[in-house]
């Protein structure tokens, strides 16, 4: 490959899981240029010094931007959404890992993330950054919001099937996360006495991943499986669960089948859509977390259910990699006309 320009960026919130998993994946990247890393409860040390794990990173806490050209932010959602129009005005680009940009109708906020928005007008350009469903959008995009570890392993796995007219739109993502994914702040339910020897369902009430999901397939299915942007016709029962494992995701995903839909149709569609995917790997056999750990993969075993007239998709992805970090380099390098594979690892850790 011919001699890449190096583009200045930046990760803020460099201490919380998703932006260190940045600094494993950006050191080492041959287009983008890592100058900055914030962090203002570290402001100041090294960041050799408070992750030992990037020794090689010479690089040292700051408060604030300053030079970058792209931002990625790991902040929280409020965090993110108050910095964003910031970094815009500024001409810089911005990859959001939160979900504040997520939903596009601004009413949702309130409802699942308990606030109102305070820059929803820039839900009108933000590119929802699932690579493999906005690949032509995100060359212009100046604002991605990368997509929840939930939810992307939900819409890897139901994508094809709802796209291709084989499913009802009535959809069921029984899904389990290592305990990554709440995060590296202190809570009770990631101790290591409440998690270990423990699996527990969570948010049966609502989650709020559930309205990014349904509001992705809704933008997938076929016309008659639709209403609009805010009312979509597809019904999903989405129901999380916390498993005693440091990293990955692992989603059941079941549908109905259209009448007269055969295996081979499903298998048709699924190759079809993942023929020519760097990151995803269609499965003979249901995948475990195990294979994904620290690689941008996503595994998705799709399997026609004769007895039920069910098709039951199952996709693993590690978390902090596909679900997080590895997903915002990826939209990145897609920003900025580069490889899609450009510093990405595609071969999991095993053991």
């Amino acid at each position: 490959m011919a001699a890449v320009k190096r583009i200045p960026a930046a990760v803020v919130n460099g201490t919380g899981y998703g932006g260190v998993e940045l600094l494993r994946l950006l050191r080492t990247h041959p287009a983008f240029d890592l100058i900055e890393v914030t962090a203002r409860s570290e402001a100041g040390r090294p960041v050799a010094d408070v992750f030992p794990s990037l020794p090689a990173l010479d690089l040292t806490f700051t408060e604030q931007v300053e030079r970058a050209a792209v931002v990625f932010a790991a902040l929280p959602d409020e965090a993110a959404v108050a910095l964003a129009a910031d970094w815009l005005a500024a001409d810089r680009r911005v990859v959001d890992l939160s979900a504040g940009f997520r939903l596009r109708d601004k009413t949702l906020y309130p409802r699942w993330y308990g606030y109102e928005h305070p820059a929803s007008a820039l839900l009108e350009e933000v590119v929802y950054g699932l690579a493999e469903w906005a690949r032509e959008r995100l060359p212009a995009a100046r604002l991605v919001a990368c997509p929840g570890c939930y939810p992307t392993a939900a819409l890897l796995a139901l994508g094809p099937a709802l796209r291709a007219g084989l499913i009802e739109p009535d959809v069921i993502v029984d899904a389990k996360s290592g305990i990554s994914g709440a995060g590296r702040a202190l809570k009770l339910g990631s101790h290591y006495g409440e998690a270990n020897e423990d699996v527990s369902a969570y948010g049966l009430s609502g989650h709020r991943h559930a309205p990014e999901i349904t509001q992705e397939l809704a933008r997938v299915a076929p016309e008659r499986d639709r209403r609009d942007g805010r009312h979509p016709r597809v019904r999903l029962t989405f129901i999380p669960h916390l498993v005693p494992m440091t990293r990955g995701i692992l989603a059941t995903c079941y549908a109905p089948l259209r009448a007269g839909v055969t295996a081979d149709d499903v298998r048709q569609a699924y190759e079809t859509a993942y023929r020519d995917e760097p990151f995803v790997r269609l499965s003979t056999r249901p995948p475990h977390t195990k294979w994904t750990l620290g690689s941008n993969l996503c595994f998705v075993h799709p399997v026609v259910d004769a007895a039920s007239g069910r098709l039951i998709v199952v996709s693993a992805l590690d978390n902090l990699v596909k679900g997080a970090a590895g997903q915002a380099v990826q939209c990145a390098n897609l920003m900025y006309g580069l490889p899609e594979t450009l510093g990405l690892p595609r071969e999991g850790v095993y053991p």
